[in-house]
C-alpha cells in the first residue's frame, strides 16, 4: 500500500491550499511546501505558515 503524501500550495492570491500528491499541482502555484506524511501534519504546518505571515487565511 502506497502512503499518500500531502503538499501545501501557495496561490498567487497568497492563500495556501492543502493538496495530495495525486492532485495535479495548480498552475498558479507560487510556492510549494512538502511532502507531508499526513493531511493532519499538512494542516498543522499551514496554520504555522499563516501565523508566520507566509500565507493568508481563507
Amino acid at each position: 500500500m502506497v502512503k499518500q503524501q500531502w503538499y501545501i500550495i501557495k496561490t498567487q492570491q497568497g492563500h495556501c491550499k492543502i493538496m495530495s500528491v495525486e492532485t495535479e499541482t495548480a498552475p498558479e502555484a507560487e510556492k510549494i511546501w512538502g511532502p507531508f506524511n499526513s493531511q493532519e501534519e499538512a494542516i498543522t504546518r499551514r496554520v504555522g505558515l499563516i501565523r508566520a505571515g507566509q500565507c493568508q487565511p481563507i
